[in-house]
């Protein structure tokens, strides 16, 4: 499947080619960490797919728990989380589903690192739903 992101304020976009039953989420703390979050929704490119079509992102290396180093691509300007890849031979990137126009197409199909899920995100239903933002 072909898609297409890019970040909040617009100054990086890209493409890329992927396999939608690829798309998994990632409880790891670093995950939480970087995404700000419980957890991250990714979804990996088919080799050498990707593509910047504008900007260029800064990147952060991050050394994960295997000893593994690990390029963290985000926007300079807004902060977005683009991407991550290898450092030495950077062919697979693993997209922020956040960022990609399609991504309400890509429901995720595995989860990893759970035991570093937080407890309550395995039940979203019960929680009260607004449409928008609730006013105080």
């Amino acid at each position: 499947m072909r898609v297409d992101g890019g970040c909040h304020c617009g100054k990086i976009t890209y493409e890329a080619e992927i396999d939608p039953e690829t798309v998994s989420i990632c409880h790891c703390t670093d995950c939480q960490t970087l995404s700000g979050s419980a957890y991250r929704s990714n979804v990996r490119t088919l080799k050498g797919t990707f593509k910047l079509r504008s900007g260029q992102p800064k990147i952060y290396v991050k050394t994960a728990e295997s000893g593994n180093q690990r390029a963290q691509a985000f926007c300079p300007d807004c902060g977005s989380p683009i991407y991550s890849t290898t450092v030495t031979d950077p062919q697979i990137h693993g997209l922020r589903v956040g960022t990609l126009r399609q991504r309400g197409e890509l429901r995720p199909k595995t989860q990893g690192w759970c035991r570093s899920a937080q407890s309550w995100v395995t039940d979203l239903s019960s929680m009260t739903r607004h449409p928008k933002q609730p006013s105080r």
